[in-house]
């Protein structure tokens, strides 16, 4: 029988750093690795900021509306002032979650790129913004398509 042999364990001899040399090769090591920030051709910010508005009020209020459809519901119920099937108010809930679905697409969808803020609805943007998504969804679908 052979006997098992042990592992031997190297330590290696640890070099003495004073702070200030440890923390300046820490701060030398960092400068190499943060890569100057490029540019992006994102949403700009006052555009982002004017979309939220418009979702606030084409989403934000069906969606509380649809919410709010359940607890006037149960107070009407439960006062006895009427009966109310449980079906109809699912079903009117379901129609203000809906507009709010409606109310998020035409509220990123209506925003206008310009500087100065556009009219109330913003109608005339939403065919300029559709061919703005489809152009930006482009190039990926250009490059899925040449991988296959």
């Amino acid at each position: 029988m052979k006997k098992k042999q042990s592992k031997k364990k190297i330590f290696k001899k640890k070099k003495n750093l004073s702070e200030k040399t440890a923390f300046s090769n820490l701060e030398k090591s960092s400068e190499k690795l943060i890569a100057p920030k490029r540019s992006t051709s994102g949403i700009p910010k006052y555009v982002a900021d004017r979309m939220a508005r418009r979702i606030f009020f084409t989403a934000g209020i069906p969606t509380i509306m649809g919410m709010s459809v359940f607890v006037v519901s149960y107070i009407i119920v439960t006062k006895n002032i009427a009966e109310i099937p449980p079906s109809s108010t699912i079903a009117i809930s379901a129609l203000f979650f809906l507009l709010g679905l409606a109310g998020l697409s035409f509220g990123i969808l209506s925003a206008s790129w310009d500087k100065e803020p556009g009219s109330l609805f913003g109608i005339e943007n939403i065919t300029m913004n559709i061919q703005r998504a489809k152009a930006a969804f482009k190039p990926a679908s250009q490059n899925f398509e040449d991988n296959n």
